[in-house]
This record gives C-alpha cells, sequence and structure tokens, in this order.
C-alpha cells in the first residue's frame, strides 16, 4: 500500500510503498477513505514528542472495513467505520470503571514476539497512535474503530475521529455544560470549532471564542459563539469576565501553549472549571494560584474528550446527519496524500481549521 512515512524528526514525510500484515485475531483491515491533519501529528513531525521511527503518522479517519480477524465481534466486512486513537482493552480497571480512554492495556497491540502490522522490506514500521492513518489502509485492533451510519460522508466521518470527539467531548463529557452556563474556548481550530459547537448544542448561554485570527472567529460565531475576541488582545481575558458577568463556568483550551492555558484560568469565575486540551510542550507546567484555589477554581486534563469512542462516535454521526453537528464549516481543503507536507505548513502557519487527505 502507499503511505506517507516519517524517517526523521523534522524532515519532509516521504510516500513509500507499505507492506501491511493479515488481520490477526481482534484485528481488522481498513480501507482507508479520509484522513484529517492534526496540530498532534505535527507535534511528532517536528520533534517535539518523541516517537520510534520510522513511522507513519495519521490518527483522524474514516474508511471502509476490507477483512477481519478470526474472534472480531464488533464490525464486520464492509462496514464504514470511524477510527479512534484511544483504543481500550474492555478489561483493565479505567475501562470497567467508564474512562475507556485512560486505558493502557498492551493487549490492544501486537505482541513483540509476532511479526509487526507494518513493515518495508526487513523493516518494522512502528505504528503510530494505534492506527497511523496516512495510508491507504489502516490495521488496527477492533476496539479502535466503531462503526457508523453508512449515509454519512466519510471526509466528515473523519473528523469525529479526534477533532470532534475531543472538542465536543470536553463538553459532553469532561466538563458536562449545564444549559445556561457560560464557556470560552480558548483557541478555534478544528478542536476549538468542535467545542463551540457542542457547547451551543447543549444549551450553553454565552459562548465566548478567542483566537488571534479573524476568519477563525467569524467561524466560531457561525458555529455558535455568541462573542468572539482576538486571543492577542491585551484586555481579552478582562473582556472575557465582563461579557459574562464575573467569569465563565467552563473555560476549554484548545491550543497547547502555556499562555492559553493561563488565560483559560483567568477567564474563569469563582468555582469555575478550566479544561486543558492542547498538546503542551513536554517540559511545561500549568497551575493554579493560591486565590485560584480559595476561589473554588479548578484545572483538569481532557484527553481525548474523556470519550467512549464505541458510544460516543455514532451519537456524533446522529448529530451531524439531523443538522446539529456542522462538520462542512470545519474543513478548510481536501487534498491526496501526495500534499501531506503542504498540510503541515499550512499547520504551521497557524491559519486554516482542518485540512482532510481523501483517498480515491
Amino acid at each position: 500500500m502507499k503511505a506517507a512515512v516519517l524517517f526523521e524528526a523534522k524532515t519532509p514525510l516521504s510516500i513509500e510503498e507499505v507492506s501491511v500484515s493479515k488481520p490477526s485475531p481482534h484485528e481488522v483491515l481498513i480501507r482507508t477513505a479520509a484522513v484529517g491533519v492534526c496540530r498532534s501529528d505535527l507535534h511528532f513531525v517536528d520533534g517535539a514528542y518523541p516517537h520510534p521511527m520510522p513511522t507513519i503518522p495519521g490518527h483522524e479517519a474514516a474508511g471502509v472495513v476490507e477483512a477481519v480477524g478470526d474472534e472480531v465481534s464488533s464490525v464486520k466486512v464492509g462496514d464504514h467505520v470511524v477510527t479512534c486513537l484511544s483504543v481500550f482493552c474492555g478489561h483493565c480497571e479505567h475501562c470497567v470503571t467508564g474512562h475507556m480512554s485512560l486505558c493502557v492495556d498492551s493487549s490492544t497491540k501486537r505482541p513483540k514476539t509476532a511479526p509487526p502490522r507494518l513493515s518495508m522490506g526487513d523493516q518494522t514500521v512502528h505504528q503510530m497512535l494505534n492506527l497511523s492513518a496516512y495510508a491507504e489502509q489502516m490495521l488496527v485492533h477492533e476496539h479502535a474503530c466503531v462503526a457508523i451510519d453508512r449515509d454519512m460522508p466519510l471526509d466528515r466521518a473523519a473528523l469525529i475521529g479526534c477533532a470532534v470527539t475531543t472538542g465536543a467531548g470536553a463538553v459532553f463529557n469532561t466538563t458536562d455544560v449545564t444549559p445556561g452556563e457560560t464557556v470560552c474556548v480558548v483557541g478555534c481550530g478544528g478542536i476549538g470549532l468542535a467545542a463551540v459547537n457542542a457547547a451551543k448544542i447543549a444549551g450553553a448561554g454565552k459562548i465566548i471564542a478567542l483566537d488571534p485570527v479573524a476568519e477563525k472567529r467569524a467561524l466560531a460565531e457561525k458555529l455558535g459563539a455568541t462573542h468572539s475576541i482576538d486571543a492577542l488582545s491585551e484586555t481579552a481575558a478582562d473582556e472575557v469576565v465582563e461579557i459574562s458577568r464575573g467569569g465563565v463556568h467552563h473555560a476549554i483550551e484548545a491550543v497547547g501553549r502555556p499562555q492559553s492555558a493561563a488565560t483559560a484560568v483567568k477567564v474563569l469565575r469563582r468555582g469555575g472549571t478550566a479544561t486543558i486540551l492542547g498538546m503542551m510542550p513536554l517540559a511545561e507546567k500549568v497551575g493554579l494560584s493560591a486565590m485560584d484555589l480559595l476561589s473554588g477554581k479548578k484545572l483538569q486534563g481532557g484527553l481525548m474528550g474523556s470519550n467512549r469512542f464505541p458510544v460516543d462516535i455514532p451519537r456524533l454521526v446522529d448529530f451531524y446527519m439531523r443538522g446539529l453537528l456542522d462538520l462542512d464549516t470545519i474543513i478548510a481543503d481536501r487534498m491526496p496524500l501526495e500534499r501531506i507536507n503542504d498540510a503541515f505548513d499550512e499547520l504551521r502557519k497557524g491559519d486554516t481549521t482542518r485540512s482532510v487527505v481523501v483517498f480515491g
């Protein structure tokens, strides 16, 4: 199969022929239809996060099941599926207590003594984030994908695999926004825009979007933001506090920078909660001051929107099919796999929302 391979951090991906193994028990072979280009991939490509090389990035995908292993029971050949990097085992403490996105059980991976899922000749190609989706095919554990309505367009469905699961999940699962509460979203890329849209669906009162790019602020307002503010303004946080009459109930950070995390904390009202979604540089820390703690403010992470994706993803698909979830607005560009490096260049500029690589 054709795939975009990263041989070394801080170098362009190379389109190569890669061999994919046959499905073992509990594995599913998927013909990739579409993959979103997420900033999380860029962190690995640019070397901010380490990963064994060579590897194939890509983790926000949708496709069609081509083959299944002997013991697969959750999907069948011909199913349209969305993949999710937070593969779960189903039997560890995290899974059985309802925190499936935190599962790290090694049983979802191939044993080290088994042949690799991906290879180039005698060389192993390391699977990234359980998926490696910048490829014509994906070989994944059955708990890394879920069947969806076949009427759902797969280029839009791909976004649900990460951006929407993370952004909307932060609203529906991690923060549990109550109708009428105020929400501030810091950063209006794919994840932030999904959070804005979800806050509208959840019945939030004021939804305030912060971003330095005017076009992104306009998109946020189209998706449900009641107010938008230039994140680079020296008075941005003060404006949020004024608009929300004392600060917001929930602040969602969707950028991955210490400054934006600090803003998320600053705009909270007493007892408010800041949820950090962005991938920060590994050496950075985010915290609360003594006065923040005395004010009852809370700070939390929200890995992959605290998802239960076998349930959440079909529901998000249903939201789209009913016209509640607007995925069309989030997509900025569609392109073939050969343009993957162009997509990363656009991400580095910071002006785009979501590019989608489409196959065939």
